[in-house]
């Protein structure tokens, strides 16, 4: 197997790793609350001392049900205060970490289960936990744990009460950088799930720079809702809050997601593109641009204008704030922007621990870009445009797949990122898409979606798109319309005609696009069309319509899908 990152072994640093963090934090500072849940909209707070004793308390228990050091043990759950008592419980308990997105259908459970050799699931807060305790009843030698919850699935043992009847653990394990830490599925949108793996020391590296280079104020607050699975949310909150030693609040429901927020009013706060829309149409549905961009014009109202819509998101108190995950338009950054809100665009993957590039400290001349590279990171663009990270937060390789880690990095350390795109003069990243993202038509032509799609964002106002042709005569647009109040069909249907047009006066012939369905059902994890980051499968809507993109009508722009 290629050494990942030769740079990284060359200096060895001393580091703290995140169970020595918590058990100083709980020594330090025993009373401070750390962490808060919202429970029939109310806070159930928990101080450093409490998340400690809880976690050692449940790291006897797992000893007890057979768990040794070296142990994969997964866990599925929406955020609250329990993931991160468990996972600080893995890290003092010496076991490696298999988180599961809480949306993943049963195959994708059972997977990630029987491939990592997990011998103990603990289930907490689910949508629905269906998926989950059919894979518990089919896998019945592994050890079954219940976070308390009503939705969460029914368990042979309950965390509570293992926590009431166990005392705390007295061993202390060691963890040295290259130690594996967590086995991360990546949310696979073409295959099968890869397990990367994360050690400790890349973990802590990666969280420590990023502390480093925003900065840790004394009043700060965090706000964990984004799926823990998946490696921004769990470098950027869950590494920032334990590191750093920042509160963290968790939300009741997506019901009562904004009011939750409210409730917090976070400093740091990050979000994806798909939810960073839907707040932006949540706006323009109580305040129509031409309204809003009127009031913005007059001076003395502009002010209270931005701090009404800062205060109705609960970001009145929000110092940096943040969007990743999925290509975002940069129309949306503007938006936010023009209305007081600066959005720090970042760029990482699950191999980089989410940490390559952001747009900070903010430029509003750079929206568009995802920034330049973070403290540390080292990137560069191959002859193919393909772009290259070398870092010392680097994953050590897929689990049980040499050939696939092989792939990843070249003779020198240089991760293969798969995205393509290009540095400016400045030293800012410009994504133009995903090397396999681009398709060939039948002309022969390569087109690259996303630029174009993002262009399309900015010229109108839908709720998801995805452009499609491989193998096409032309390519086609998918659209997912925005569910406007008194929907009138002909007035969309122009309005999608006249943004095809001024498209396709910006495209080379090949790229032009031929014509747009309008589809039936919104795009969801559920309905396996979005991954659990809500990134669009586009070779699932290849497949899926490439017949109607064969035999497309010559006299209509414009169909709607029966």
């Amino acid at each position: 197997m290629i050494q990942p990152n030769p740079i990284s072994s060359s200096s060895q640093t001393t580091f703290t790793p995140p169970n020595e963090m918590l058990l100083k934090w709980a020594q330090e500072r025993p009373n401070e609350v750390y962490l808060k849940q919202i429970i029939n909209r109310q806070f159930v707070d928990f101080t450093y001392s409490d998340v400690a004793d809880k976690a050692l308390k449940l790291v006897s228990a797992l000893n007890g049900l057979g768990a040794k050091p070296g142990d994969k043990i997964a866990l599925v759950s929406k955020n609250c205060a329990e993931w991160f008592i468990c996972d600080l419980a893995f890290m003092l308990g010496d076991f490696i970490s298999v988180p599961i997105f809480p949306t993943a259908g049963a195959d994708t459970i059972e997977y990630c289960i029987t491939h990592s050799e997990s011998k103990i699931l603990i289930a907490g807060k689910l949508d629905d936990a269906t998926a989950t305790s059919q894979v518990m009843e089919k896998l019945s030698d592994v050890i079954s744990i219940s976070l308390p919850y009503d939705s969460a699935p029914q368990c042979q043992y309950s965390f509570e009460q293992l926590v009431a009847e166990n005392a705390p653990s007295q061993t202390r394990p060691k963890h040295h950088e290259d130690k594996l830490m967590s086995i991360v599925y990546t949310s696979g949108t073409s295959g099968l799930p890869k397990g990367a793996m994360l050690t400790y020391g890349a973990f802590c590296w990666s969280v420590q720079r990023l502390i480093d280079h925003i900065g840790i104020e004394p009043n700060d607050r965090l706000f964990s809702y984004l799926p823990l699975a998946h490696i921004t949310e769990r470098v950027y909150i869950y590494g920032s809050s334990i590191l750093g030693g920042v509160q963290t609040a968790f939300p009741e429901s997506l019901d009562t997601f904004i009011e939750d927020v409210k409730m917090h009013r976070p400093t740091l706060f990050i979000s994806v593109p798909r939810l960073w829309t839907l707040f932006q149409q949540r706006i323009q549905d109580k305040l129509p641009p031409k309204k809003l961009n009127l009031l913005l014009k007059i001076p003395f109202v502009n002010t209270l204008i931005k701090k009404k819509l800062a205060d109705g998101l609960g970001l009145d108190q929000a110092r940096v704030l943040g969007c990743g995950s999925a290509p975002v338009s940069p129309a949306l950054l503007d938006w936010y922007h023009s209305v007081g809100l600066n959005i720090t665009e970042a760029w990482g993957m699950t191999e980089t621990f989410a940490y390559s590039t952001l747009n900070h400290p903010f430029r509003a001349d750079k929206i568009g870009s995802v920034g330049n590279a973070g403290p540390g990171i080292e990137l560069k663009i191959e002859h193919d445009d393909e772009i290259m990270v070398r870092s010392k937060g680097m994953f050590s390789g897929y689990y049980k797949n040499d050939i696939a880690t092989q792939e990843s990095f070249d003779d020198e350390g240089w991760l293969h990122t798969g995205d393509i795109g290009y540095i400016d003069t400045d030293g800012y990243l410009k994504i133009q898409g995903r090397k396999k993202d681009t398709f060939k038509t039948a002309k022969g032509k390569f087109v690259a979606p996303v630029p174009i799609e993002n262009k399309l964002f900015e010229y109108s106002r839908v709720e998801m798109m995805c452009l499609i042709g491989l193998g096409l005569p032309a390519p086609i647009l998918l659209v997912v319309p925005h569910d406007f109040p008194n929907f009138d069909k002909e007035r969309y249907e122009r309005t999608a005609a006249r943004v095809v047009k001024r498209m396709n006066s910006e495209l080379e012939s090949h790229e032009q696009i031929k014509g747009v369905l309008m589809i039936k059902d919104p795009w969801s994890i559920e309905n396996g069309i979005l991954t659990p980051t809500l990134k669009i499968k586009r070779h699932l809507l290849e497949q899926k319509y490439h017949e109607m993109g064969q035999n497309w009508p010559k006299d209509k722009l414009v169909v709607w899908e029966e």
